[in-house]
């Protein structure tokens, strides 16, 4: 046991000290230090903050870690990452992975598998990367957009605020209020007007129902009615103005020639003419047609 000197056991500790920092610092980085997990790469032009020790999650479940980040300097743009994965995990051919990124910043890999009857990846094979435009990058590109809207916006408020700082929207308001009042009014009064017409109803429809049963008489009692000798008197009717019509219109009948002589009409005419000259004329001297003398003496 003289070998066990004070420096050998100091150096004991001080091994097995590093030992067990190295394998706390690998467990803290989520790399496995005993197990034997399967190592893949992949292959990006950017990596956007991935390192050594970032999650590799598969469907949302984390199967792996970043082993290591190296630049292929014999490639422009080109970054390999080397993704320690389980050994259970299949990995078909297709698969990719995405660097995905949240609001806070934290960086991590998903895999989209391909399709399973491609058949699977063998140990260090290469799997293709790219990366998902996030939240963030999305906001970034809208960023131009937006300050082009700014003084726009800009005008909007200006617009909106000496709008507010006008007294007449102040009376608008006003009146609104006003309008909403009457419009409350006739509310009321449609529900008081809905509420009488609930309680005439009833008598309404008692007297529609008794129009309804006088119009059912009614047409009971023209049923009845002898259509065919109604229309057989109209047709009678009917052929005798013809007839009168036809004897006005005959020009060698009396009534006709009556109508329809034009020197009868001019001697009727003149007749009338005559006899109103004759009446003027004896309103005016009326005693050289009517001879009254009372002493017997003949008036000149």
């Amino acid at each position: 046991m003289k070998y066990f000197t004070k420096e050998v056991k100091i150096a004991l500790v001080a091994i097995v000290a590093i030992v067990v920092l190295f394998i706390g610092m690998q467990f803290l980085k989520g790399m496995s230090v005993f197990s034997s997990n399967d190592v893949y790469y992949a292959c990006f032009e950017d990596i956007s903050g991935l390192s050594t020790s970032s999650p590799v999650y598969a469907n949302g479940y984390r199967v792996g870690v970043v082993k290591g980040v190296e630049y292929d300097y014999e490639h422009a743009n080109r970054i390999v990452a080397a993704l320690d994965l389980d050994p259970k995990l299949h990995v078909a051919k297709g698969t990719r992975a995405e660097i995905v990124s949240d609001l806070l910043g934290n960086v991590k890999l998903e895999l989209r598998f391909g399709e399973p009857q491609n058949g699977q990846m063998a140990k260090g094979d290469t799997i293709e990367g790219f990366i998902q435009e996030g939240l963030m990058s999305k906001a970034a590109q809208m960023v131009p957009q937006v300050e082009q809207m700014l003084p726009k916006l800009d005008s909007i408020l200006a617009s909106i605020n000496t709008l507010v700082a006008d007294p007449a929207l102040s009376g608008t308001l006003h009146n609104a209020e006003k309008l909403t009042a009457g419009l409350n009014t006739v509310a009321r009064q449609v529900n008081q007007l809905t509420a009488q017409l609930n309680r005439e109803m009833p008598k309404m429809m008692s007297k529609a129902q008794g129009v309804l049963d006088n119009t059912e008489t009614l047409t009971g009692n023209l049923s009845q009615i002898n259509l065919d000798a109604t229309m057989q008197k109209v047709d009678a009717t009917l052929s005798s103005l013809q007839q009168l019509t036809s004897a006005l219109n005959n020009p060698t009948g009396s009534v006709g020639m009556l109508l329809n002589d034009a020197q009868l009409y001019e001697n009727l005419n003149s007749t009338m003419r005559s006899v109103d000259s004759l009446l003027i004329d004896f309103k005016l001297h009326p005693r050289r047609y009517i001879n009254v003398s009372v002493f017997g003496k003949k008036a000149k």
